[in-house]
């Protein structure tokens, strides 16, 4: 038997949904198509009739400030880029220029990554640049290889760029308007420096916030909806507190972080329960709706699976550079190129094939037309001295499953160091030797981490494979 449904429950969910006429900038809203929300939802209404609801009243303004900013005085993380309210503000040039590229470098590195993961990675950055001057004087490699392993390295791309325009200017742009003509600087960036930084009253809007806020008003709307996007914009720019922006800008993002979490959020500890109209709306229909209903999930696109062949290229030679002996392992590193996926960043020589070509005689006639292209002539230059299969690893990227079959290739040298040096002149691809002795500290790629893991792995076990065998062979004769 249907229940009956609350006419009083109804309209509060109508009203929910209704869209103001404010505006917001729009210079980085996304323009991709928009994701269609799980069908679960269907059950709330969807109505765009414009509504005084679509606006937190006074009172309610008034009543969540005063909740969030005394909440977050006292259980707010603490975080190296973060200064508690009531700590001295030094309201000079220079130091106002270094909170806010302290504030720009904590809020790239938190996209899309756990506060967790970004400490160790925040604090070598700010070690080694501590100043956005400091920064623009950086080459991409070296930014690149610092980033390694945090992920999404277009944001690496876009902190030196940006940090290279803030230098040639002279000065770091001191409110939102400014901040967005910086390259790599969007409306959430902006804001969030702003408002931190520089004390601006801007709103900020990320994930967390969209999630609060979509509770707090039980919006059920698409969230990825240009038209819902500004309205939450609009609605947490009501919110921002007057006297410290800043603050109620990072205890709403806060808030959705460590209380109002996608999954299971925690609303008996949460300072705003009682101004939460999602609460609200589950407590009076517990069997159909949730907070978690709010805002609406939406369906991902469906990752694409592609295949790799991927080879580890060892040189084993003993080589005299510059007067010094080097002896030793090689390991062949190419740059990809300085657009798309990884852009600018050291890999194993990998080339991507089809499934079907995925057998070990397709993946080594790709790899071996592709290292020709590094002027690799293996029967002219090199001796082989093994080629083994090692393994598959399956890595995931946002919107990629990359399946890599890896393989491991040991060579030695015909013509010393200088036909090496040659070899990389006459390529048109940037390829590198790195000695063994140094991939262990260098910056890699989560992925080729786990490559070369891989590949040290199998020849620990190759070796301690060789060493028994004598072993074995006595033990035989013995008996």
């Amino acid at each position: 038997m249907e229940s009956q449904s609350n006419p009083q429950t109804t309209m509060q969910l109508r009203r929910s949904t209704r869209l103001t006429s404010k505006s917001i900038p729009t210079s980085s809203l996304p323009s991709q198509p928009v994701p269609k929300i799980t069908q679960n939802h269907n059950r709330l209404p969807q109505t765009k009739t414009r509504d005084i609801e679509d606006y937190f009243s006074q009172d309610e303004d008034n009543c969540v400030r005063a909740h969030l900013l005394r909440w977050y005085d006292h259980k707010q993380r603490e975080l190296p880029w973060r200064r508690k309210h009531g700590g001295a503000w030094d309201d000079d040039g220079d130091a106002m220029e270094k909170r806010a590229y302290e504030v720009w470098v904590s809020e790239v590195m938190l996209q899309q990554t756990r506060v967790s993961s970004v400490v160790a990675y925040y604090n070598r950055w700010m070690e080694r640049w501590p100043t956005v001057h400091s920064l623009a004087k950086a080459s991409q490699e070296e930014v690149n290889e610092m980033w390694a392993g945090l992920g999404y390295y277009r944001r690496a791309r876009f902190l030196l760029e940006g940090a290279k325009s803030i230098a040639k200017q002279g000065r770091f742009p001191g409110n939102a308007a400014e901040l967005l003509g910086v390259p790599g600087i969007g409306n959430y960036t902006a804001g969030a420096i702003a408002s931190i930084a520089f004390n601006e009253v801007v709103p900020v809007v990320d994930g967390n916030v969209v999630r609060v806020i979509s509770r707090l008003k039980a919006i059920s709307l698409n969230p990825k909806e240009s038209s819902t996007v500004k309205l939450i914009w609009n609605l947490a720019g009501q919110l921002v507190d007057k006297s410290r922006p800043g603050d109620l800008n990072q205890a709403l993002m806060e808030l959705g972080a460590t209380i109002c979490m996608p999954t299971n959020p925690k609303c008996t500890n949460c300072p705003v329960s009682d101004q939460c109209r999602a609460l609200s709306l589950s407590r009076c229909n517990k069997s159909s709706i949730k907070v978690t209903d709010f805002p609406p999930k939406v369906i991902k696109s469906k990752q694409r699976l592609e295949f790799a062949a991927v080879c580890v290229v060892i040189v084993q030679n003993e080589l005299c550079e510059n007067q010094k002996h080097v002896s030793g392992n090689l390991y062949l590193l190419v740059k990809r190129p300085d657009k798309g996926l990884l852009a600018g960043l050291w890999e194993f020589p990998s080339v991507l094939v089809a499934q079907k070509q995925t057998d070990v005689k397709s993946r080594r006639t790709e790899m071996d037309n592709y290292l020709k292209n590094l002027n690799f002539d293996l029967g002219k230059d090199y001796d082989l001295v093994i080629r083994e299969e090692v393994g598959k690893y399956l890595h995931i990227f946002s919107h990629i499953r990359l399946q890599m079959h890896v393989e491991l290739m040991m060579l030695t040298t015909k013509g010393g160091l200088g036909q090496l040096e040659n070899q990389m002149k006459n390529c048109q691809v940037t390829w590198k030797f790195v000695h063994g002795s140094a991939m262990e500290s260098m910056g890699l790629t989560s992925g080729i981490r786990k490559v070369y893991n891989m590949i040290e792995e199998f020849r620990t076990n190759q070796m301690l494979t060789n060493m028994g065998e004598p072993i074995r062979k006595l033990k035989r004769i013995r008996s």
